[in-house]
Parts: C-alpha cells; sequence; structure tokens
C-alpha cells in the first residue's frame, strides 16, 4: 500500500490572486448579462414610444453601474470565503503535521 501523499501548506500569496481572478470574471460576467438586458429594454422601449434607441442608455446608466455594484459584492464575498478557506487549511496542515 502506497503512503498517502503530504500535503503541502497554504500559502497567504494565493488569496490575492484567486480573489482578483474570481473578482474580474464575475464583474465580467455581470457586466455581459445586464448589457444584454439592458439593450434588449432600450429597443424595447425605443419600439414601444417609436423612437430610435440610445444604446448610451444601456452602457452608461444601466450596465455599468450595476456591474460595479455587482463586483464590489463578488470581491467582498471572494475575499470571505479565501480567507476562510486559507485558515482552515492551515489548521487542517498543523493537525495533519501533528498525526
Amino acid at each position: 500500500m502506497a503512503p498517502p501523499a503530504a500535503s503541502r501548506a497554504p500559502r497567504w500569496y494565493t488569496i490575492p490572486v484567486r480573489v482578483g481572478l474570481v473578482t474580474f470574471i464575475g464583474t465580467l460576467l455581470c457586466f455581459a448579462v445586464s448589457l444584454l438586458l439592458a439593450i434588449l429594454g432600450t429597443v424595447i422601449v425605443a419600439a414601444l414610444r417609436g423612437v430610435h434607441p440610445d444604446m448610451r442608455i444601456a452602457y452608461r446608466h444601466i450596465a455599468l453601474p450595476v456591474a460595479l455594484v455587482a463586483g464590489s459584492i463578488i470581491f467582498v464575498l471572494a475575499l470571505a470565503m479565501e480567507i476562510r478557506h486559507y485558515r482552515q487549511a492551515k489548521t487542517l496542515s498543523a493537525i495533519e503535521r501533528l498525526g
């Protein structure tokens, strides 16, 4: 029977990298979805009013603020989760070294 693989101790400098990556991808995804919905809403409202749609409204007043709010929420949640995961992994690594 092979000996179990030794797990390495967690490294604190991976936290900002993972938080930044998750925040960037989540913000980008929220911006894309909110922009799609804003464009559809702008086109529908413009068609109902019988005017040309102004897409600047979709970008400036809808999609960008939604992405900024979502990005800040994602950042705080990802940071809290990564810190919790780091502390838990550090504790488990210490317990593993003792046993």
